[in-house]
């Protein structure tokens, strides 16, 4: 694909059919998405963020929501089904708001858009939860922070994350801060009931029954204000739910297709 802002965004393509779109969680990469894009079906294009995968290091300058959202809109070939997970969902949803001509089905797993839950308790709860990564990166302690994160939102215990994978984690851990002021203060005003009332498209929102309890707020307000949004829940899921769950997220992917209503 073409390089977006100057970085070179590394993608592949598998599988044939109607195209698509898939966007992996902060700190990964696309290879976990894999089997997910291999039990969803037909043609999933599937991107490293920057600083992740094998893309090249975030420039630190440009915006980081952006930047994902400006990768994604180079991957599609006219409109197009784009699928995000977590951080990869929000600027999937920013895409599909801001160019819409792009985007003619949004599926949004665990998007992390803190903002849309702001005034609740649920968001209270996250914000409390969360000062401890605060801490630890003011204080210059990245490996603590990303011990800390990864506990929060990871599908595996820190301690049993193996050193090498753990110092992967850390090293990337910037990324979070570098993405962090778009989701939680939405200062582009993506999720307001205006922007998102505007969306004229199929949108799928898929979460973990076992997930942090701010992403059900997320989820309900996407669902009160998207005219034509679905909420699912799987059960013995949590945030990591594409990577732990595939199969079932990938029949509600498939079922929610509208070729198929």
């Amino acid at each position: 694909m073409p390089d977006v802002a100057g970085h070179h965004v590394h993608a592949i393509t598998v599988g044939a059919g109607a195209p698509a779109v898939m966007v992996h969680c902060a700190l990964s990469s696309h290879a976990p998405m894999l089997p997910l894009a291999q039990a969803v079906g037909g043609q999933l294009t599937l991107i490293d963020m920057p600083g992740h995968g094998r893309s090249d290091d975030w420039d630190g300058k440009h915006d980081y929501q952006t930047l994902v959202a400006d990768a994604i809109a180079a991957s599609c070939d006219g409109p197009t089904h784009v699928v995000g997970h977590s951080f990869g969902a929000t600027a999937a949803l920013r895409l599909a708001v801001e160019r819409p001509e792009l985007i003619n089905r949004l599926t949004l797993i665990e998007p992390v858009y803190f903002a849309a839950a702001k005034g609740t308790s649920e968001h209270a709860q996250h914000a409390r939860d969360f000062r401890p990564f605060v801490g630890a990166m003011l204080a210059g302690d990245e490996a603590r922070a990303a011990e800390v994160f990864n506990d929060l939102w990871g599908a595996t215990p820190w301690a049993d994350i193996p050193a090498r994978i753990q110092v992967k984690l850390t090293k990337r851990i910037h990324l979070i801060v570098a993405g962090a002021a778009p989701i939680e203060e939405d200062v582009a005003g993506i999720t307001s009931a205006q922007r998102l009332g505007a969306l004229n498209i199929p949108v799928t929102l898929i979460r973990g029954a076992d997930t942090q309890p701010v992403i059900k707020a997320i989820h309900q307000l996407l669902a009160q204000r998207i005219p034509d949004a679905q909420d699912h829940v799987i059960a013995g899921a949590a945030h990591m739910v594409p990577l732990t769950h595939a199969d079932a997220v990938a029949t509600i992917i498939r079922a929610a297709d509208p070729k198929t209503r």
